[in-house]
């Protein structure tokens, strides 16, 4: 303990010492190990010498403290709890009960009760110190006052806060370790959630308990109230966070007091004026006398809780509201804005209003949420009147607050101006509430569904629109609501010009609006013809708003939210949501089968209507349905028929198959009436198909007039469609395609749609056969006649991509790429038991015409400097875009064919060609294509590259031999060079995982530029190399061992004579040889060019200059014997290693120098003296 002051005799006396140590480090290892905090808590409970209770047998003995709370735990069997701050903490009691025997204990001695008081705050801040307790008892106190202080006691290592708790004087010491320990409000676990709680509600139920006896003797608040004022000012963040919670829990409970006085004296008022009137004509009597001292007595008390609201607002709020620490920040405004909504009459005004306004501004959101919140309950409870400048001053940041970072803030800040909308009709304005509409079509759904409830309590439930007409029906009043708010809706949809997303729409009106949304009746009685209302019939345009409504409220119904790009993941629903859902899943599909036919056949000439509508069959419970209907489905089904039949949009004709391929399910009751209209369809048109080409031909070539062309191409279309979604090979449609190619292959003639339309559906039947091959036990003969099909197929395509149209070029090329990516997957996941596999290579011809269709369809625009200038959309046009999009899909398809192992990996050399001269094009596609290729195979990847740069080196070097000035179609030194350095980028920044993948290409490169090149004879340097300057790209990725190796493997080739000449014409080699002798830290390629090409400097220049490395025929001795490593101190090796390094190694040396399996993972595990890596 601390020594006190040396105070004189006059001055103090020492009342107690109370010793918290004990419990709270029970609590403290608590707080370490939560799982076993009840054998913690329970392990310490006998021997106390020092303890508070220690002090204080005779209350004991006389209904101690805690003598209700402790026989209640001992009757049910429970260790007996000692302290005030371990019965809370444990929760086993009722709260009054262990009140009731504190204030018994205050009774009957106050000053060891309010000790335990004391106590049991510090102990909750979780402080294992002492608190020193001395009576203030002189009136000069000036030297004691000025001693009021909190420090460290540098000689026993104890923190002390020394302050005056008026009459006490209190010494609280602590360690020093509890500034950045925990303490029980912000612990984790149940235990510790519900120990804040408990906590709360003790200090609620003190005061409550205390109000009518001892709250008023100037005494316990005094003191109370003292000490939180001084422990929410520590510099402790365990004291401030503690005793600001109590502090201002304290004033919440004495706004209670405070309004019982106020109820009690009204009551007393009341009770004196009817006194008063009883004895007007009498004299006054003793009970009017009485009335009027107890309205007197209750005033001065509510004076005094008053009062002492005031001293903590002033002395704890004031301070803590900008506390550093934001849970303090956020519990102070959840307690202001709790006493202006209880206490009005005080709090409700300008001057407490502000510190809400100034705090919604504050960084942390959960300070920001409780102002939110807390403005939510004074808006509803209709004091908008007493926060007129309130919502002027800071009506602009609630506003803002809807786009909060935090979307909980978000949130409740929508729901805000939501409620002052309702109770504050003119704060907002009309554009205001146009601009809160639009958040209904925001990304995140919580949101959405907020702005959407506001959305439908602002307009579609204007009061104005459910006025009836005189003399109308009930049922035509229903009409004329759903038509008033549908129109309503209309408005706002078409007025916000920003989006035209109806189902998202639907999605944030669904939880406000559902009602609504699912009068499917109502809604659909606005399409249908009503002879009543002839006059409010809906424009084209409001028809097509009403059918996007209903099929997104259908949707919705059937499928429920998450929405795409509104939910991380899929929603896991429950089973009320399924019940629910399934519920009106049956409700729409009795009542669309019903009226769905009758709409078709209304909308039967409009394409972009009937789209919606046909989509809806999709959406039907046909498990749940009954054969009751038969003559709904039929009058469907003709519908169905007769809308495919008379409109060929490729939109149309997909849905209507994604419908009919719903009501023909296996499971489905209506699959006996679907099922044979279905074929009857297909049937229809392949026979008509047949029979129009077969009149359209004349000595096999195609004559057919304009009619018959249009019927012959626009059933193929409907059939791709229907083809798309079911497999229609039992028809004969691969045949049926192969006699249109054969005409126009052998003849010519036939139209370039048809040609487009029978490559696409012979594709499709392809397709199925190889998704549905392999499904049973095949044959061999089976397998031989599948892949005569593929091939077949493969050589109409290739024959195709010679045509003379381009989209027909296009198809055929599409068609490929589909086909041989589906078989190569078949072979992929072939079981053996399955039998024979469908085994099919493409030969080299058509692999030759695929590269070479990508060349001159995809790689076609005009050359660009894609560095120093984009080419924005606004100036390149809609054309342009379109073109970019579809030679886009072009490359796509062709690099799957690269991925997907169709097509060799060398084909994609082409394509790694045009990385740089079409970056801002296809950078993304060729950059995927060339990651998946070094994961497919890192070698075969590497070489690709190496082919690529060195056939546009050699392409460059024969134009410059010819003397050509090099051509649009021929790429420069300076563009092969850069896209060698980006190559090198795309190896990351692991070294160590592609070390094999560069030394390759070092030592292909090496190869490539030495070539027939004779050391000894040849004077002049080998033609190809400034190949070398290209090469040296990648030394940057190499490893400081690797660099050695394949400078050595540069020395076989190129001989010590040649290494070091300097005439000009061996530059490159000198820049390749300095980019992989440039190992030491700060060194690059340029300062080896600069020591090569000037005279050798000396080795005093050398000492000089240290950055500057000498590159003579010593230093390269020097630089070949392994140098010491500055960070492990390695010894060099001996002189024979290092000739033996220098001599030139041989390919079978390289090759037993490649680094092992179980070498180092990672750069930073590379030993330079032990690691090398074949070339």
């Amino acid at each position: 303990m601390i020594a006190e002051p040396n105070l004189s005799r006059s001055v103090q006396k020492e009342i107690s010492v109370v010793d918290v140590s004990s419990c709270a480090s029970v609590h403290h290892a608590t707080s370490e190990r939560n799982e076993n905090r009840q054998k913690t808590v329970r392990g310490k409970r006998k021997a106390r010498e020092c303890s508070e209770n220690a002090k204080r047998k005779h209350s004991k003995s006389s209904n101690g403290s805690l003598g209700r709370a402790e026989n209640e735990q001992l009757k049910n069997g429970d260790v007996e709890a000692v302290t005030l701050f371990e019965v809370v903490s444990m929760g086993r009691s009722a709260m009054q009960a262990v009140v009731d025997d504190w204030i018994d204990a205050y009774t009957g001695d106050r000053d060891t009760a309010l000790l335990d008081l004391i106590s049991f705050f510090i102990q909750c801040s979780g402080c294992k110190g002492m608190v020193t307790a001395e009576m203030f008892q002189s009136k000069k106190g000036t030297d004691v006052m000025s001693k009021m202080v909190e420090d460290l006691d540098e000689d026993t290592g104890l923190q002390y806060k020394k302050f005056l708790a008026f009459p006490w004087i209190l010494t609280v010491t602590w360690p020093l370790d509890m500034d950045s320990g925990e303490y029980p409000l912000i612990m984790s676990g149940l235990y510790w959630k519900r120990f804040r709680s408990h906590f709360c509600e003790f200090v609620s139920v003190l005061v409550a308990q205390c109000q009518n006896c001892v709250i008023f003797d100037g005494y316990l608040l005094n003191t109370l109230i003292s000490l939180l004022t001084e422990l929410s000012d520590s510099r402790v963040r365990a004291f401030r966070h503690t005793c600001t919670l109590a502090a201002v829990k304290l004033l919440s409970a004495l706004v209670n007091v405070a309004l019982n006085l106020s109820v009690s004296v009204d009551n007393s008022q009341r009770l004196y004026e009817v006194e008063l009137a009883k004895m007007a004509s009498k004299q006054a009597s003793p009970r009017l006398d009485r009335i009027q001292r107890k309205i007197s007595e209750l005033q001065e008390r509510k004076f005094e809780i008053e009062n002492m609201m005031d001293a903590i607002f002033k002395g704890v709020f004031l301070k803590r509201y900008r506390d550093v620490i934001p849970e303090i920040r956020a519990i102070c405004m959840e307690e202001l804005t709790m006493w202006m909504k209880l206490y009005s009459s005080v709090f409700l005004n300008d001057s407490y209003l502000k510190y809400v306004g100034w705090m919604m501004h504050d960084k942390q959101p959960d300070v920001r949420l409780k102002c939110v919140l807390g403005l939510q309950g004074l808006y509803q409870d209709q004091s908008c009147s007493k926060m007129d400048l309130f919502t002027i001053r800071f009506k602009e940041r609630m506003i803002s607050m809807t786009l909060d970072k935090d979307h909980e803030v978000a949130i409740q800040a929508m729901r805000l101006l939501m409620v002052i909308s309702q109770s504050c009709e003119d704060v907002l304005s009309p554009d205001e509430h146009k601009n809160f509409f639009q958040f209904v079509y925001c990304s995140h759904r919580p949101l959405a569904t907020t702005a959407g409830e506001f959305l439908y309590n602002r307009l579609l439930s204007n009061p104005e629109l459910s006025r009836p007409r005189d003399g109308a029906s009930e049922q035509e009043r229903d009409r004329e609501l759903v038509l008033a708010r549908v129109r309503a809706l209309i408005h706002f949809h078409t007025e916000s010009e920003l989006h035209q997303h109806v189902l998202y729409l639907v999605d944030s009106l669904w939880d406000s609006a559902g009602a609504l949304l699912k009068d499917w009746n109502g809604l659909t009685s606005l399409l249908l013809p009503h002879t009543s209302c002839q006059e409010q019939a809906l424009s084209s345009a409001e028809e097509a708003f009403v059918i996007e409504l209903l099929l997104a409220s259908v949707k919705q119904a059937a499928e429920g939210p998450p929405l795409s790009g509104r939910g991380a993941g899929k929603k896991v629903i429950n089973t009320k949501e399924k019940k629910l859902q399934i519920d009106d899943c049956t409700k729409l599909t009795e009542h669309f089968i019903k009226v769905l036919p009758e709409l078709l056949s209304k909308y039967s000439e409009d394409a972009e209507k009937l789209t919606s509508l046909l989509k809806i069959p999709q959406y039907f419970q046909t498990d749940t349905c009954d054969h009751e209907n038969s003559q709904c489905v039929q009058a469907l089904l003709a519908e169905l028929e007769a809308a495919v039949d008379r409109h060929t949009d490729a939109g149309l004709l997909e849905t209507a198959a994604r419908s009919y391929q719903s009501l023909c399910t296996q499971d489905s009751p209506w699959h006996s009436l679907a099922q044979p209209s279905f074929d009857r369809l297909i049937q229809y048109w392949t026979d008509t198909l047949g029979t129009r080409f077969g009149e359209s031909q004349s000595d096999g070539c195609f004559t057919a007039n304009e009619d018959s062309t249009l019927e012959i191409l626009s059933t193929p279309k409907k059939l791709n469609a229907f083809n798309i979604a079911q497999d229609l090979s039992k028809w004969s449609l691969y045949e049926l395609g192969t006699r249109l190619l054969d005409v126009k292959i052998k003849h010519g003639g036939l139209p370039m749609e048809v040609t487009v339309e029978a490559l696409r559906f012979m594709c499709n039947c392809v397709l199925w056969k190889l998704n549905t091959f392999g499904e049973g036990v095949t044959s061999r003969e089976s397998a031989l006649q599948q892949r005569n099909q593929l091939r077949a197929f493969c050589e109409k395509c290739n024959r195709c991509l010679s045509h003379a149209e381009q989209l027909v070029r296009e198809q055929a090329f599409m068609c490929l790429s589909d086909v041989l990516i589906a078989h190569n997957y078949q072979l992929q996941m072939w079981d053996s038991s399955a039998g024979t596999p469908l085994l099919y290579t493409p030969d080299p011809k058509l692999q030759k015409a695929l590269l070479s269709f990508i060349v001159e369809h995809v790689f076609t625009s005009p050359e660009q400097d894609t560095h120093s200038s984009k080419v924005s959309e606004s100036e390149c046009g809609d054309g342009r875009l379109e073109d970019l999009h579809r030679r886009r899909n072009l490359l796509a398809a062709y690099c799957k064919l690269i991925v997907h192992s169709v097509l060799e990996m060398s084909m994609a050399a082409e394509v790694f060609k045009q990385y740089v001269k079409y970056y801002n094009d296809f950078s993304d596609i060729i950059k995927e294509t060339l990651n998946r290729t070094r994961q497919m195979d890192k070698m075969e990847s590497a070489r690709t590259l190496v082919q690529c740069l060195q056939q546009l080196y050699l392409r460059l070097k024969q134009e410059q031999d010819r003397g050509n000035t090099c051509s649009s179609r021929v790429q420069t030194y300076s563009s092969i060079k850069e896209l060698a350095r980006r190559f090198s980028l795309t190896f990351g920044w692991d070294q160590i995982k592609s070390r094999e993948s560069l030394a390759m290409i070092h030592r292909d490169g090496i190869e490539f530029v030495f070539k027939g090149f004779v050391q000894q004879s040849e004077k002049h340097s080998p033609p190809y190399i400034s190949y070398l300057t290209i090469l040296s790209e990648f030394s940057s990725k190499l490893l400081k061992p690797d660099k050695k190796t394949i400078y050595s493997y540069l020395q076989k080739f190129a001989g010590e004579q040649v290494i070091n000449n300097r005439e000009e014409s061996w530059m490159p080699l000198i820049y390749y040889r300095a980019s992989l002798m440039g190992t030491a830290e700060g060194e690059d390629a340029i300062s080896f060019i600069s020591s090569d090409t000037n005279k050798q400097p000396s080795l005093t220049n050398r000492s000089r200059s240290p950055s500057v490395k000498q590159v003579n025929s010593e230093g390269d001795q020097r630089f070949l014997s392994p140098c010491s490593e500055p960070k492990g101190n390695k010894l060099l090796k001996s002189s024979e290693d290092s000739k033996v390094q220098q001599a030139p190694l041989s390919k079978e040396q390289l090759t037993c120098s490649l680094v092992s399996a179980k070498g180092p993972r990672s750069s930073a595990e590379v030993d330079v003296d032990i690691v090398d890596i074949d070339v």
